[in-house]
């Protein structure tokens, strides 16, 4: 998996205090907190110093890079504490300055449960432009129930107009997911945080030769805007402003939890894409716990990094 890092901005180290360091080193002394009684003399003699010796001081200003995976792990890894048992994988970018994040959580893929059925909305709408068309009235109403209220046999009528689970491959390849794999019963198709960063990438992009159109684009928008009052959990609550798509699956074998969440937020007049999957809760609502707080520790970790 790719290394993100960013660069942080450092103020360059004057010149004299490189002296004084310098000078400390060669007499087996450290300088902390305070330059020592001598120092005046030290700055004296670099005053002198030829031309030849700035661009040694320049090098001083280069800015130390950030490995921001490194940091969303450091961030993210520590709320597992608080779900024993359960597994976290979580990838945030900031839409406007390109800096992303992605902790893998240790799980080759997740089991999208509902977050799948942006995935079938974005297959049925690619279908539609290859046609020519618009969406049916018949699609529109499906695609409102299946987004909105997560409505399954809505799903499940859709997932067949795309041509099924080989169909809904066959999208996510044109739109660049290279680890999801669809499955007929659709909330076991597995998945990883990275894929749905892509997919919300495809959703909440900009690009005008984009897979999917504006008028697409915006439509499934204007949906994941709207799901009802009961599912505006998740990433939302890392911003002040939100569209998402939460999935929630109960495994009949264990009796534990897939919680899963994505979508795009706004926090402090930054826009960010945030997905978050969480397999093994304890319970439905731990599992919204753990998913919550850590789109809002990954957000913060992109601040940070502004």
């Amino acid at each position: 998996m790719p290394r993100h890092r960013v660069r942080r901005s450092v103020p360059p180290v004057s010149l004299a205090a490189a002296v004084m360091l310098a000078a400390s080193a060669a007499t087996g002394t450290y300088l902390v907190g305070r330059s020592p009684d001598r120092a005046p003399a030290a700055v004296a003699s670099v005053s002198s110093a030829s031309p030849a010796s700035s661009p040694a001081s320049a090098e001083s200003s280069e800015e130390p890079v950030v490995d921001l995976d490194a940091e969303l792990a450091g961030a993210v890894a520590p709320l597992l504490g608080t779900a024993p048992g359960a597994a976290l994988s979580v990838a945030v970018l900031d839409s406007g300055g390109g800096a992303r994040a992605v902790y893998g959580g240790g799980k080759a893929a997740y089991d999208t449960a509902s977050i799948v059925k942006v995935d079938i909305l974005a297959a049925l709408l690619l279908r539609a432009q290859d046609e020519g068309r618009e969406l049916t009235a018949d699609e529109r109403a499906r695609a409102a129930a299946m987004i909105e209220k997560s409505d399954n046999d809505s799903a499940t009528a859709l997932l067949a107009a795309v041509g099924g689970a080989a169909g809904l491959d066959a999208a996510n390849e044109r739109l660049g997911l290279t680890a999801t794999t669809a499955a007929q019963a659709w909330g076991l198709t597995r998945t990883t945080a990275a894929d749905q960063l892509t997919l919300l990438g495809a959703v909440f992009g900009t690009e005008a030769d984009a897979e999917l159109g504006a008028t697409s684009r915006a439509y499934v928008r204007g949906l994941m805007s709207q799901v009802e009052a009961d599912q505006q959990w998740g990433v939302s609550a890392a911003g002040e402003s939100w569209a998402l798509k939460n999935g929630w699956m109960p495994r009949s074998a264990t009796g534990l939890w897939n919680v899963n969440s994505i979508g795009r937020v706004t926090a402090d007049g930054h826009t960010y894409l945030v997905a978050v999957l969480c397999d093994g809760g304890q319970t439905k609502e731990s599992g919204i716990s753990l998913v919550e707080s850590a789109a809002k520790a990954a957000v913060e970790v992109l601040k940070a990094a502004r």
